[in-house]
């Protein structure tokens, strides 16, 4: 019993044994490091290759990206190859072909240079007619012995076709509007002429300053409205179509054409304007803003009293 109370006691001792040398580690590290280098000079490259278009776009994206992506275009990446909405531009070739286009960018136009055009182009087409009812007046031999009582010529209202007396060839009976047959005959052809254009038609009647004056009140003045809306009815049986005349006037003796002779016959005449586009709207504007009750009551009491009736 004494022998085992004296057994040895062994202790074992486990040695823990350190790991071999960190060998692959560095390798590990370096490789991240030219992958990172690779990344940024492919960075460079791409912001060195990429026009400032396409930047601004990438910038958006950025900060915006639901709003770029869902608008297409510039922005949502290469604007030359991406179509506003989605899809791509198939006539797109290889590389950059198409400069990156600002869809917020407003067209502006110049208002002033197209309102020019027009008037340009109108005024050669009231060019074209004088041309053209001159050469008539030539070719018609008809026409052609009344060559000194027709006078064309282009004014601010459009052009003018003045159809005027001599002193022993009037157009109209004395004292009334009633149109010699040759007048008829000017007028007839000068209607056929005027559908060539769309524009509209103004007539106006003219006296000289002969006093005129009957026992009924009937003066220069409704002798001049008369024969202007004579002449009217004239241009519409020679071929003219009717919605083309846009406004009938008599002015008497106010307007002489002999401004230094008021009793020339030149005087008397009828008055045709081929209105260009800027006096057509000034004959409307001016038309709507009429009062015609007002009007006709300064003018024609028993006129003004029928308009009332109704």
């Amino acid at each position: 019993m004494a022998d085992e109370g004296l057994r040895p006691i062994i202790v074992k001792r486990i040695k823990k044994g350190h790991g071999g040398h960190h060998g692959g580690a560095w390798k590990i590290a370096y490789a991240d490091f030219v992958t990172a280098m690779m990344a940024f000079f492919l960075l460079m490259w791409l912001l060195g290759s990429t026009t400032k278009g396409d930047l601004s776009g990438i910038s958006d994206f950025f900060k915006t990206p639901l709003k770029v992506a869902m608008g297409g275009g510039s922005g949502s990446g290469d604007s030359s190859s991406v179509i506003q909405g989605g899809g791509t531009d198939l006539t797109r070739k290889d590389g950059q072909v198409k400069k990156a286009e600002d869809p917020l960018q407003k067209k502006t136009y110049d208002l002033k240079a197209a309102k020019a055009a027009l008037e340009r182009e109108e005024g050669q087409r009231l060019q074209t007619l004088k041309a053209k009812i001159e050469a008539t007046i030539e070719t018609n031999p008809a026409l052609r012995k009344f060559k000194n009582q027709l006078l064309l010529d282009i004014t601010s209202e459009g052009l003018r076709i003045q159809i005027v007396d001599e002193k022993n060839r009037p157009m109209f009976a004395l004292a009334k509007a009633d149109l010699q047959p040759y007048t008829r005959e000017i007028l007839h052809a000068i209607g056929q002429v005027l559908n060539d254009v769309p524009n509209k038609v103004g007539l106006s009647g003219h006296t000289d300053s002969t006093p005129y004056l009957s026992d009924v009140g009937y003066s220069n003045w409704e002798l001049s409205a008369d024969r202007a809306n004579a002449s009217r009815r004239e241009l519409i049986l020679g071929g003219m179509d009717e919605t083309k005349i846009l406004r009938v006037v008599g002015l008497a003796s106010a307007a002489h054409l002999d401004r230094k002779n008021p009793f020339n016959p030149i005087n008397r005449r009828i008055s045709i304007i081929v209105m260009n586009k800027a006096t057509e709207e000034n004959v409307l504007r001016d038309g709507a803003a009429l009062d015609v009750p007002a009007q006709v009551a300064a003018g024609r009491p028993a006129l003004a009293a029928a308009a009332a009736k109704k």
